[in-house]
């Protein structure tokens, strides 16, 4: 028959087995707590126990496992009156003075015991009499308490204290062990993500090596991050605007853009949506090896279109020019090209402005054209060969052209169809006149067209520019003259007076003169002419032979085929 104290011994055992085996499992550090605070209760035939543990700043002991105390009443201690281990204005709680000693520190009987009356109020609503608090170690530093409470006053003897310290030992076994665990997940969790990270960066690299290999081009780059990053992706060219490649099923509206930039130049903008939160640092780098490879592909796609924009630059200028030996070639090249020059073309010029990078666009425009186009350069101007609908497009050349930056001093024109080779070089040349007009009358804002500059479109279809100049002069002759020998500025005014429809207010604003002196102006050189500005007649020849002085001008400036 086993004694008392073998059978004591055995339940130890048991209770201390237990719990070693609770700590290999992956339970939770208050589920181990719990444990011991039920194997203290158990053991020693308290009426609660509890372990409380330091809180991160190491101010406060916050109950984490107990046994018999009620979950209203942990959170409670726990939210309104944690055991506080350097109180302001109170002594130090049984709790708070076992943690800081490192001994244990027992109250037999709470309400004899003058030094707890500040927690007799907390006792006495969980219904406690005594209590003991045994400091918990973990790796030699205190992390806890051990705390066991009974509803009648109770001296804890040695024994106890000795089997409780076993148990607070426990505790401290069960917090490292947990921290240890937390580590190791942390460490799992973090070599994960690592590898997680190295087997997305391997396929980032992969997926635009192979683009790069195979020559995949703009789209294939633009392919291959949209599968990468699971969105749209739209590639567009600098500084043109042009889309050169988009993936994916959603419209791109509102995004965020990568530049592409090829040595020190822009050349074309990757944009994915705009999101409420910032790219993962992976596809950061995807979009930045996308940008590097895209940049690739359009420097292998410059390199295959020079040849083609040279040629095409020749066929341009020699059909434009009126170069005879060029014309007999011109058709068989352009052919080569893709143009089909059998079918009538208008002719767009751009007069003006930064011609290389007005030349850009209307290359990157003219490459998206079907049937084809052609764009080149001649002198200062950039012109293209476009096919029926070149009004069109022309504004779109036009709003690119702002787009770059290219204020009201370029203008661009476009001509009539063109159905014989030997049409051309005359629209190029009226073409660059009616820009020209364009830009000298303010009206840079809309496309030129020979209906839309009046009198001077209908001028710009004579070829002679000697006999425009003689009618301006033999008409003009008079106050020509009188300006000359005088100093006077009767031609500007009549001028001005002609483009301010008749209106001498505006004259006078204009030409900064009062009202007075522009009709004095005005009769003036209506006596030398010998006619009268109210004769209708009058008006359209004088209106005819200014802007015949006009479109001379244009037609003859320098870059034009005539000058």
């Amino acid at each position: 028959m086993q004694t008392t104290g073998a059978v004591q011994l055995r339940q130890w055992l048991e209770a201390i087995a237990a719990i070693a085996t609770a700590l290999n499992r992956p339970v939770s550090l208050p589920e181990v707590l719990d444990l011991v605070s039920a194997t203290a209760s158990g053991l020693l035939g308290y009426d609660f126990c509890a372990v409380l543990l330091v809180d991160e700043p190491r101010r406060k002991l916050v109950i984490t496992g107990a046994h018999g105390l009620s979950p209203r009443y942990i959170e409670q201690v726990n939210a309104d009156h944690p055991v506080v281990l350097e109180p302001d204005d109170e002594p130090r709680a049984p709790s708070s003075r076992a943690f800081l000693t490192g001994t244990s520190v027992q109250v037999p009987d709470t309400v004899a015991d003058a030094t707890f009356l500040p927690w007799g109020g907390v006792a006495r609503q969980q219904g406690y009499r005594s209590m003991i608090s045994v400091p918990v170690f973990s790796a030699g530093v205190p992390v806890g308490t051990l705390n066991c409470y009974t509803r009648m006053p109770h001296e804890f003897g040695p024994g106890e204290q000795e089997l409780l310290s076993l148990l607070a030992d426990q505790a401290g076994v069960a917090i490292e062990t947990a921290r240890l665990r937390e580590r190791e997940a942390a460490t799992i969790a973090s070599l994960t993500k690592a590898n997680t990270a190295l087997r997305r960066g391997e396929e980032v690299h992969e997926q635009f090596t192979r683009v790069a290999l195979r020559g995949g081009g703009v789209a294939g780059v633009a392919a291959a991050l949209a599968e990468l990053l699971r969105t749209s992706v739209v590639v567009l060219e600098e500084p043109s605007g042009v889309q050169l490649a988009a993936a994916g099923d959603d419209p791109v509206e509102d995004g965020q853009a990568t530049l592409v930039v090829l040595g020190n130049e822009t050349v074309a903008r990757i944009v994915v949506p705009r999101s409420e939160t910032p790219l993962a640092a992976l596809d950061v780098r995807a979009l930045e090896h996308a940008a590097t490879v895209c940049a690739l592909e359009v420097l292998r796609a410059r390199t295959a279109h020079e040849v083609e924009w040279r040629l095409s630059g020749e066929v341009v200028s020699d059909l434009l020019a009126g170069n005879p030996a060029g014309l007999v070639t011109a058709a068989e090249r352009a052919g080569r090209l893709g143009l089909d020059l059998t079918k009538p073309h208008a002719v767009i010029v751009v007069n003006g402005g930064p011609s290389a990078r007005v030349l850009s666009v209307a290359r990157s425009l003219a490459a998206t054209a079907q049937p084809r186009a052609l764009a080149g350069a001649i002198g200062d101007d950039v012109v293209l060969l476009w096919p029926a609908g070149a009004e069109s497009e022309a504004e779109r050349l036009l709003q690119q052209v702002r787009r770059i930056g290219a204020g009201p001093e370029t203008a661009v024109a476009v001509s009539p169809l063109c159905h014989a080779l030997t049409d051309y070089p005359s629209a190029y040349r009226r073409g660059r006149g009616a820009a020209t007009i364009a830009r000298l009358r303010g009206n840079a804002d809309t496309v030129a067209t020979f209906e839309s500059l009046g009198v001077h479109g209908l001028l710009l279809q004579l070829q002679d520019v000697a006999e425009l100049r003689r009618f301006a002069a033999e008409t003009l002759a008079p106050i020509r003259n009188y300006d000359a020998a005088r100093g006077t500025a009767l031609e500007q005014t009549l001028r001005a007076y002609v483009t301010h429809d008749l209106n001498t207010a505006a004259t006078a604003a204009a030409l900064f003169v009062h009202p007075n002196t522009v009709n004095l102006r005005l009769r003036k050189a209506e006596q030398l002419l010998g006619v009268s500005t109210s004769q209708v007649r009058v008006l359209a020849e004088l209106q005819v032979a200014l802007s015949a002085d006009d479109v001379a001008d244009a037609l003859a400036a320098p870059g034009s085929p005539n000058s």
